[in-house]
């Protein structure tokens, strides 16, 4: 969006050290594109809400500037363009540039971040295929575990270990998308599914995609994701007893919640071609009241694993910056449902505008 488009009867922001016309600017495009994500961003602490949806309303643009591309053009050198002038401080004529730009210089938002973000949008529009389980960590790695790292960035100040388990907290919930969506995948062209563990569970993959059908044999390989997606959990579950402290609960909130999903999968049988889980809000309600007592007893681990190998990337990127600019981002005295609205929105946020864009840009 053109900085000259703003309406100027936007609503009122509060006075912030950003640019409150931009920033009304990227609340009108949350408003239009997702109203889930912006009635439960206005709950979030006044500094995170307006980085996350400065954050949001250029990668929503990034991400529909890649898979919009027409044949010929350049998106991503077109994007890093405009990423080489954000972080230069000389953002394009774009209201979405212009409040990121002041993200990037009050948090120092590392650039490789959002570099890895938009090759993951780029995969997703090549229509790339994943043969094994590493193929899709490196996915999650760059769609979700870079925004785990954005996020804890902005929370911070972190310790490398305490951003991998960010990242790697990132790369569960994006597995958990991918075992609930396997039908509607499949419905515009899409399998995420890794094709080795089709292919060991008997199915030949192109055969399955020319006629998507629920069988004990696709219920054993989303069981499969689900138990990999349950061993990041508990390996990010960690790394919760580092953050600030009044970060620990919501993101342990967020963390269980979340893999609720995969929970109320097996229990509906992991049907996932035929129907999409949903957990009752009532369900998350007693998720969240057990994070309040649950947090209290989360411990650093005495001997920290390995981090996953495709986040290695991100976290020492995250290192590299730390040692140049230092990261003294920190926001006390939050209340936990501000931080578990920020964490699942963000996420939940991203998976709805892939379920609906490949919607309506199917995958030949």
């Amino acid at each position: 969006m053109s900085r000259s488009d703003l309406n100027p009867n936007t609503v009122n922001l509060p006075e912030l050290d950003f640019d409150s016309q931009d920033l009304q600017a990227c609340v009108a495009m949350m408003q239009g594109g997702s109203k889930t994500f912006f009635a439960a961003s206005r709950l979030l602490p006044l500094r995170v809400r307006t980085a996350a949806i400065a954050l949001y309303a250029f990668c929503r643009v990034a991400d529909d500037l890649v898979d919009e591309a027409a044949a010929g053009d350049t998106p991503l050198a077109v994007l890093q363009e405009r990423l080489d002038a954000i972080y230069a401080s000389t953002p394009h004529d774009h209201v979405e540039d212009h409040a990121l730009s002041l993200v990037v210089q009050q948090y120092k938002l590392p650039r490789h971040l959002l570099d890895a973000l938009i090759e993951g949008f780029a995969w997703d529009a090549g229509g790339r295929t994943y043969d094994s389980i590493e193929d899709l960590h490196a996915y999650g790695a760059r769609v979700a575990g870079s925004v785990g790292a954005m996020m804890s960035w902005i929370m911070g100040p972190q310790s490398m270990d305490t951003l991998a388990r960010a990242c790697e907290l990132g790369v569960a919930m994006q597995l958990t998308n991918i075992a609930r969506d396997v039908g509607h995948d499949a419905s515009i062209g899409r399998l995420y599914l890794p094709r080795r563990w089709l292919v060991e569970a008997g199915i030949d993959p192109e055969a399955w995609m020319a006629q998507p059908t629920f069988t004990p044999a696709i219920a054993s390989v989303v069981a499969r994701l689900l138990d990999e997606a349950d061993r990041l959990y508990k390996q990010a579950h960690s790394g919760i007893a580092a953050l600030p402290p009044d970060c620990r609960a919501a993101i342990c909130a967020a963390s269980m919640i979340y893999a609720e999903i995969g929970h109320q999968l097996r229990r509906e049988g992991l049907d996932s071609v035929n129907k999409r889980t949903v957990v009752s809000t009532t369900r998350k309600l007693m998720l969240l009241a057990s994070a309040w007592t649950q947090v209290h007893w989360i411990r650093v681990a005495d001997h920290s694993p390995a981090p996953l190998a495709a986040i290695l990337d991100l976290v020492q990127g995250c290192q590299a910056a730390t040692q140049q600019t230092g990261n003294k981002a920190y926001f006390p005295n939050r209340a936990m449902p501000q931080r578990v609205a920020w964490m699942l929105n963000l996420f939940e946020r991203r998976e709805t505008e892939r379920l609906d864009r490949n919607a309506v840009h199917p995958t030949p």
